[in-house]
């Protein structure tokens, strides 16, 4: 059975178009050919939960196979116009009894929605991976995590994370500086499966990432220059076109958890594994 699924995005359109000067994509576009990459037979339908785009109501909502939200500079622990809006879609989602899956900001819009808060990262920005993630009991058997090892690495970066769970939270993965790294929500009809890092994106999409927020990085004691940034993002692309570099990959730290794609976007699959599930119970 062919899957329907609702992408949302949350970046503004400044972001948008920023991220598509950077990479050709957007987050939530480049989650679409992500999504159908790994299953090609299903539809993929785009949407903004911030810049007023048009909305669905909760039957339309409840008609998709999954929703899933995508990642975005969004801070949740602020008050404004677009965090207000991202966490009412999301309540709706909740309402409406979808299963929905989250990424990086999608984590912390659903975690907000239920009850929840987040706030800065203490140690400031975690920027190209997060390392020694670790499932927590409930995560070892959780089928969102299915085949993962004791520890794995994943892309990320963001500079917020999840302060307070909501009381219907369970929490699956998590490293030292990060508590929150994997999470399951149920609110109302319907459950959110989130991870704080990037299973959708391939490491040639982080380099250009910490190109754009080279003089972040720098001010934050990350890497001496600009020219140390783009060092190591040249790395992060030899590495995306050749995964093979097996000296580049010791280098830097990074096995194939990160570099073959069946294994980096696990979570995704076994997502798109419970909708068929699903869809034919």
């Amino acid at each position: 059975m062919s899957l329907r699924l609702l992408v949302v995005a949350s970046e503004t359109p400044k972001q948008r178009d920023a991220r598509r000067k950077s990479v050709g994509q957007s987050s939530d576009e480049t989650y679409a050919d992500t999504l159908r990459a790994l299953d090609p037979s299903c539809d993929v339908e785009l949407v903004s939960c911030v810049d007023g785009d048009k909305g669905f109501s909760l039957d339309e909502l409840a008609g998709f196979s999954g929703i899933i939200f995508a990642g975005s500079p969004i801070q949740m622990q602020e008050k404004t116009s677009e965090t207000r809006s991202a966490a009412a879609f999301m309540r709706e989602v909740f309402e409406a009894g979808t299963p929905s899956f989250g990424s990086c900001a999608g984590l912390q819009i659903a975690t907000v929605a239920a009850g929840g808060t987040c706030k800065a990262r203490d140690d400031g920005m975690q920027a190209g991976f997060s390392r020694g993630i670790v499932a927590t009991p409930e995560g070892r058997t959780h089928p969102m995590l299915n085949g993962r090892p004791l520890s794995w690495t994943a892309p990320a970066i963001h500079s917020s994370v999840v302060d307070r769970l909501p009381p219907s939270a369970t929490v699956l993965a998590r490293t030292n500086d990060t508590p929150v790294e994997a999470l399951e929500i149920r609110s109302g009809s319907g459950v959110f499966w989130g991870v704080q890092y990037h299973p959708e994106i391939a490491i040639g999409e982080i380099a250009a990432s910490l190109r754009r927020q080279s003089d972040e990085l720098v001010e934050e004691g990350l890497a001496a220059d600009p020219g140390a940034v783009d060092a190591y993002s040249r790395v992060l692309e030899t590495l995306d076109a050749d995964p093979e570099r097996r000296d580049l990959a010791w280098q830097i730290g990074l096995d194939d958890e990160v570099l073959a794609v069946e294994k980096r976007t696990r979570e995704l699959r076994n997502f798109l594994s419970y909708l068929h599930e699903r869809a034919v119970a």
